[in-house]
C-alpha cells in the first residue's frame, strides 16, 4: 500500500479522487494549502468544505497554517494572464515537502479532476518537484470522474464554487474579460 499526500484545492473535486485513490489500495492523507483562493472569506468557505468532506470520508487532513495570500501574488505578479504555471508550482511545492517531511510515499493533486486544468503541465511540474523532494509524484487523469465528483459532493452537501479559486480567474469568470 502506497501512502498518498493529496493536495485538495476543494472539497467537492477530493471526493471522487479520495474514492478512486482508496479504490486502488492507497492511503491517503489530504493537504490543504491554496494560497491562490481569494477572498478570504472564499477560502475559508472551501477550507470548511473540504473538513466536511474530510469528517464524513474519516480522511485525515493536514491544513497548511496561515493564509499566503502574498506569496501567491509574488508568484504571479506580471504574468496574471499565464498564471496557472506559478499557482500549479507555488502549491504543488508545497504539498511536496510535506509529503517528504512526514514520510509519505507520494503526492498528487485533486487539480487533476478538471477538465480547464493544464494535466500535462501539472505532471512535468509534480515531476520536477518529485525529484527534488524525493517524493513519487502520482499521476493519474482523473477528469472522467468530475461529473460524478459533483455529484457526490452535492449528496454530501458540499459548498460549490463558481470560479478556480484566484481573483483572477473570478474576474475573467464574473467580469467577461479575458486575460
Amino acid at each position: 500500500m502506497t501512502s498518498i499526500l493529496l493536495h485538495a484545492c476543494c472539497g467537492p473535486c477530493a471526493t471522487y479522487v479520495v474514492r478512486r485513490l482508496r479504490e486502488q489500495g492507497h492511503d491517503v492523507t489530504a493537504f490543504w494549502y491554496n494560497p491562490n483562493i481569494h477572498p478570504f472569506r472564499e477560502h475559508q468557505r472551501r477550507l470548511e468544505s473540504m473538513q466536511t468532506l474530510a469528517e464524513s470520508e474519516n480522511l485525515p487532513l493536514i491544513i497548511a497554517e496561515g493564509y499566503d495570500m502574498l506569496e501567491y501574488f509574488r508568484a504571479v505578479v506580471g504574468h496574471e494572464g499565464e498564471r496557472c504555471p506559478d499557482c500549479y508550482r507555488l502549491r504543488l511545492a508545497r504539498t511536496a515537502e510535506v509529503a517528504n517531511q512526514k514520510g509519505i510515499d507520494a503526492f498528487t493533486t485533486t487539480l487533476l479532476i478538471s477538465p480547464y486544468q493544464k494535466q500535462d503541465l501539472i505532471l512535468e511540474i509534480g515531476e520536477e518537484l518529485g525529484g527534488k523532494w524525493g517524493v513519487e509524484f502520482h499521476f493519474e487523469d482523473f477528469s472522467p470522474g468530475f461529473r460524478e465528483s459533483q455529484r457526490l459532493s452535492r449528496e454530501l452537501g458540499l459548498y460549490h464554487q463558481g470560479y478556480c479559486g484566484c481573483v483572477y480567474s473570478e474576474w475573467e469568470r464574473y467580469g467577461k474579460v479575458k486575460m
